[in-house]
């Protein structure tokens, strides 16, 4: 099989598990605008603990449960798919940290990446 790379970026998104945007779930609408604009995926993580800018402990120990847990929407995609959803996030995200990172994607398989 052969091995395919290329330079891409990382996007990640930081948020509530409790944050909303138009009703649903902000996670959720992050991902369907990924969708909407053509972009290569998206992943959704629940975080079991951590905490954030107010420094309140969230977590999902049975003894502490958190009802707004961390999620973490992870992107990867090329420099222009993903400069196509940052002013998007820039309304849909009211707390939280967006961050983006250059990374090298390897990709095994006998098919060529779509772009």
């Amino acid at each position: 099989m052969p091995k395919i790379t290329s330079r891409a970026k990382r996007l990640r998104i930081y948020v509530g598990e409790a944050d909303r945007c138009q009703g649903l779930p902000l996670y959720h609408a992050i991902v369907r605008k990924a969708k909407e604009l053509d972009m290569a995926g998206a992943t959704v993580f629940r975080g079991l603990e951590g905490y954030g800018a107010n420094s309140r402990i969230h977590t999902a120990r049975i003894v502490d449960l958190s009802s707004d847990l961390l999620v973490l929407v992870e992107i990867v995609d090329s420099e222009e798919y993903i400069s196509k959803l940052l002013p998007f996030l820039d309304d849909m995200v009211q707390e939280g940290m967006v961050t983006t990172e250059d990374i090298e994607v390897i990709k095994y398989g006998r098919n060529p990446p779509k772009r």
